[in-house]
């Protein structure tokens, strides 16, 4: 059995849909910040069957992880301090996110152009509807 260490101080993104590990580790520029992260994919998980885990070393001061529900917003968010949780929280639909989701419509103005940026506003959020603020091409994150 793989056996990962616990965290004296870090985050821990638990309950990821199985192959969005590295979606969320792209997303958050992961690569490029100076801290340990390990990635657990395919792991044993009782409320979910499989589920991949993402634990961080060290804080991600002013990165906003309530971003991360467009990805998954099934996500747990673990705050971790002194070896113990002290913040626990599933991040919220964010009402716009840009360069997060991508439009599917070929004929979007994003399709043409890329320097503009992929840009949606939630429009349900009961059902994770977003669409494109161009051309109002619908994606359902659910």
């Amino acid at each position: 059995m793989l056996n990962i260490g616990i965290l004296n101080q870090g985050i821990v993104i638990d309950h990821i849909k199985v192959g969005g590990a590295m979606k969320i580790y792209t997303y958050l520029n992961l690569e490029y910040l100076d801290c340990t992260v390990a990635i657990i994919k395919n792991a044993r998980s009782n409320k979910m069957g499989r589920k991949d885990i993402i634990k961080i070393e060290g804080t991600l001061d002013g990165i906003n992880l309530d971003i991360l529900g467009a990805l998954d917003h099934k996500i747990t968010i673990n705050i971790i301090k002194d070896g113990e949780i002290i913040t626990k929280h599933n991040p919220k639909l964010p009402d716009h996110v840009e360069n997060v989701l991508q439009c599917k419509n070929p004929r979007c103005i994003t399709s043409v152009e890329s320097s503009v940026p992929h840009s949606f506003k939630l429009t349900d959020r009961e059902n994770g509807i977003y669409r494109c603020v161009y051309c109002e091409q619908g994606v359902d994150i659910m």
